[in-house]
């Protein structure tokens, strides 16, 4: 059994989504879809860049989107149908709404809107130089929360991303980070890098950008979906819109919980997972479910492969 998986940020770079659109009409439409979406030429940064600007949050989280959805539009232009050939689909943050815009809940122009709010809100909801995150390396659970426990210290310092059995991500003020960085190794986790982002992403900072995504979700409501989706905050898989519309508020100060959506859809029997327009959730699920088979589309080469084997 197939479940149909989406990249979230940081998979963004410049140069995504070219080869894609030189050869596929399906693929252009795609991008200028999202382009009039956002009266911008979201395309063109993703081609020529620069970096910094992709990297954006308001910028990063439709580009990742167009990308996958791109992917998903040429093979189902090729007569591999999602609904057809998979029994889920899942999203690593932002992905979700990939995930959610693939199997036809929100238009892939809504989906756009929605994810510029998402990514302004979030960038908004915390000043610069407040909040940040750090990735555990060698950490399970337990210890990540035993050292968020130990580094808050009156600050918030919140488990954001359980990603596999050995990384895990921290989100919280930046003194707090800080802190959790340098108790790491006296808490038997081998590493902790602080990442190079611009806001302290699911955890309880980012309320104000949840009530954003709270109005923006109520004019732009989730419709029913062709197949169920594994909701981060839940790791279980819901099949109704109005339910899903009230996660994806959740999602935005909620924990990520990876690894175990993952676990969950091998433990229901999925055995195939496809990364459509990124390969940074292939070896998180190879640490999860070993016996599983991976595979990521991003090239037409990717996509014509797999047409021919699923």
């Amino acid at each position: 059994m197939i479940a149909f998986v989406f990249p979230g940020q940081g998979s963004q770079k410049v140069g995504m989504g070219v080869e894609l659109a030189e050869a596929s009409s399906a693929a252009r439409e795609v991008f200028e879809e999202v382009d009039d979406a956002l009266n911008q030429k979201l395309f063109q940064l993703m081609s020529e860049g620069p970096e910094s600007e992709l990297t954006l949050t308001a910028n990063a989280q439709p580009a990742i989107m167009a990308n996958a959805l791109a992917v998903a539009r040429v093979l189902e232009a090729g007569g591999v149908s999602l609904a057809e050939k998979g029994e889920a689909v899942a999203g690593h943050s932002l992905g979700e709404y990939s995930a959610l815009a693939a199997v036809g809940a929100f238009s892939l122009a809504d989906t756009a809107r929605l994810l510029r709010i998402r990514g302004n809100a979030m960038q908004e909801a915390v000043p610069i130089g407040v909040g940040g995150m750090c990735a555990l390396l060698g950490a399970d659970l337990e210890k990540a929360q035993a050292l968020a426990d130990a580094a808050a210290q009156g600050d918030v310092c919140e488990v954001a991303n359980d990603n596999d059995p050995g990384q895990v991500v921290l989100s919280g003020h930046l003194s707090a980070i800080d802190r959790a960085v340098e108790l790491a190794k006296e808490h038997g986790i081998k590493r902790a890098i602080k990442l190079p982002v611009s806001a302290p992403f699911h955890c309880s900072l980012m309320e104000p950008a949840a009530q954003r995504m709270d109005v923006a979700l109520n004019e732009t409501q989730p419709q029913t979906f062709r197949l169920p989706v594994y909701a981060n905050v839940t790791a279980a898989p819901v099949t109704d819109a109005a339910t899903e519309r009230d996660l994806l508020v959740q999602q935005i100060t909620g924990r990520v919980r990876w690894r175990e959506s993952v676990a969950a859809m091998h433990a229901a029997g999925i055995t195939h997972f496809i990364e459509l327009g990124g390969k940074v959730l292939g070896p998180m699920i190879k640490k999860i479910a070993p016996d599983a088979t991976i595979t990521s589309v991003i090239s037409m080469d990717d996509i014509e492969t797999l047409s021919k084997e699923i």
